[in-house]
């Protein structure tokens, strides 16, 4: 697969009938809603979950998507979505890339980038990163090169 960047997170998604729009193709709200469950899936992989956020009364919420579209996907695309954290102050900041492509043809439908701020849940203020987080998300860091 052309990745962007080498070793990603891969989510596979089938495109369904639900999320096709009246122009033929995948709803642009759609992919962000892709975005999240890759996103959720790959915390998941890496040890912290849900549960852990409520636990810690601490969450990494968005604050910022970029989203190029640059193809459309289509009812029955066979898709993965892959992503990496390529940015992390390992206190309250944190960035993912994302790369969606389709195998059939090595196109690549949406390149984006979400910013993460880490919040406290009971006062949803925002509150440094508890070692869980700065630990399971910083080793999965892109080239574990830590941002100023």
């Amino acid at each position: 697969m052309p990745w962007d960047k080498p070793k990603p997170f891969i989510l596979s998604i089938a495109v369904q009938p639900a999320e096709i729009d009246a122009l033929g193709h995948v709803n642009n709200v759609v992919y962000v809603s892709w975005l999240e469950q890759c996103a959720w899936q790959h915390s998941k992989a890496l040890g912290v979950s849900l549960a852990d956020y409520q636990r810690l009364d601490r969450a990494m919420v968005v604050v910022r998507h970029e989203i190029d579209y640059l193809a459309s996907a289509h009812l029955g695309d066979e898709l993965l979505l892959g992503t990496w954290i390529v940015e992390s102050d390992q206190r309250l900041k944190m960035r993912r890339q994302f790369q969606l492509l389709r195998p059939a043809d090595g196109c690549t439908l949406v390149r984006a980038t979400t910013t993460f701020v880490c919040i406290e849940l009971s006062s949803s203020k925002p509150k440094r990163m508890p070692p869980l987080f700065s630990q399971a998300y910083g080793r999965a860091l892109h080239n574990r090169v830590l941002a100023e």
